[in-house]
């Protein structure tokens, strides 16, 4: 029996893996996914902020350009999105983000950063914390200061998710629903991967988009293997009553007593409050502190949050990279590229990302605006301690 053939195998269905077959069948490449669940992943745990200008650190000037280059692509992949996906809307919105203090230590933090992204040619406003609370009035009465991003908006990943499958299957993707055991390596280059029930599934050319599990698909050679590890992120999401409405109109984010949290209100009513940062290997475990430190730190930054129903609690892994950018692009072995390590930025990369690795698939060349995250740019990492089935990012 012959092996089932493509021109591309995505290994990995998740946004970025599933934005990568798209991008590739339109432009004419016989194109199949690998994943057990397609549409699943970090998709399902993130909150979806398209943050390039608050969610700039020091150090990532350099991720600073491509995140903003997907960010001006969003809304003209949004509306090609819906149509290629037959109506199916992403909830995509320009509602701005709002960056705020709740003391002098955390004011003087929001300074420094409205600072570095003026000398990153960025659009941000300075506000008083009496402007910050006319702008939002459920903020705490001791908000000090911040900062309104305009150009920072939102999306769901769920639903950008769902739409991506359903544009892969209405361009013709083969979508197989199973765990990628191992790599395929023929002569020396990239031929497809064996499926865990012993199917052989042959490519012209192959793209780990795993996500977290990048680094553990079984075949791939060590001076190849992506140095790509999961760091936790527990996620609440709560309803909005219509009573409350409108709770938040745009997404409040802050730093409460030196942790991250952020509050993204939906049109359908749904907020969603994030989240943890832990680097606890493979543990996808909701913990009980996990949801008291998010909801305490939120009640602090908006008091009304706890007269709120809480409706999910949610566990993910996000795929990072020792340099926190991504991995995009042909690797050392002829027929292998990656698309993975997008760590806290995939929803916003996924534009940029199904465009860049459509023409590596189809001329072999990085574009310019990616040639700073080739794989390339990591040493060979240490051979993996384990090996396990992977197909889901």
């Amino acid at each position: 029996m012959h092996p089932r053939t493509s021109d591309v195998l995505v290994v990995g269905g998740g946004i970025i893996g599933l934005v990568t077959a798209w991008r590739a069948a339109q432009r004419g490449l016989r194109t199949a996914v690998v994943d057990p669940e397609p549409g699943g992943g970090a998709a399902q745990v993130a909150a979806g902020m398209l943050a390039a200008v608050t969610e700039l650190h020091y150090g990532e000037e350099t991720l600073l350009g491509l995140n903003l280059e997907s960010a001006r692509r969003y809304p003209d992949f949004v509306a090609e999105l819906r149509e290629a996906a037959g109506g199916v809307d992403v909830a995509y919105r320009a509602c701005g983000t709002l960056a705020v203090a709740l003391d002098a230590d955390d004011r003087a933090h929001l300074r420094e950063l409205h600072a570095l992204q003026h000398r990153s040619g960025l659009e941000s406003e300075w506000l008083t914390g009496r402007e910050c609370r006319r702008l939002e009035p459920m903020l705490a009465p001791g908000v000090r200061g911040g900062l309104r991003v305009d150009g920072d908006h939102q999306v769901d990943p769920r639903r950008l998710a769902t739409a991506l499958l359903a544009a892969c299957e209405r361009a013709g993707v083969v979508v197989h629903r199973a765990w990628a055991e191992r790599l395929l390596v023929v002569r020396d280059r990239a031929a497809g991967v064996l499926l865990k029930d012993g199917t052989e599934l042959a490519a012209g050319q192959v793209v780990l988009a795993a996500g977290s599990l990048s680094g553990r698909l079984g075949g791939v050679p060590d001076e190849v293997l992506p140095p790509v590890r999961p760091v936790k992120g527990q996620v609440l999401r709560l309803s909005v009553p219509r009573a409350y409405a409108p709770f938040l109109s745009r997404t409040v984010r802050a730093v409460v007593r030196g942790s991250h949290v952020y509050l993204v209100p939906r049109e359908n009513g749904e907020l969603v409050v994030g989240a943890t940062s832990e680097e606890l290997g493979w543990d996808t475990t909701v913990t009980a502190g996990g949801v008291y430190e998010l909801l305490r730190d939120a009640h602090e930054l908006v008091p009304g949050i706890t007269e709120l129903p809480l409706t999910e609690t949610r566990a993910g892994l996000r795929p990072a990279s020792p340099d926190n950018a991504p991995l995009l692009g042909p690797t050392a072995l002829p027929g292998l590229h990656l698309a993975t390590g997008h760590y806290r930025n995939g929803v916003l990369l996924t534009p940029v990302t199904g465009d860049v690795m459509a023409t590596v698939l189809t001329t072999g060349q990085l574009p310019e605006e990616a040639q700073a995250f080739a794989p390339a740019r990591f040493p060979s990492p240490a051979p993996s301690p384990s090996l396990s089935p992977v197909g889901v990012s």
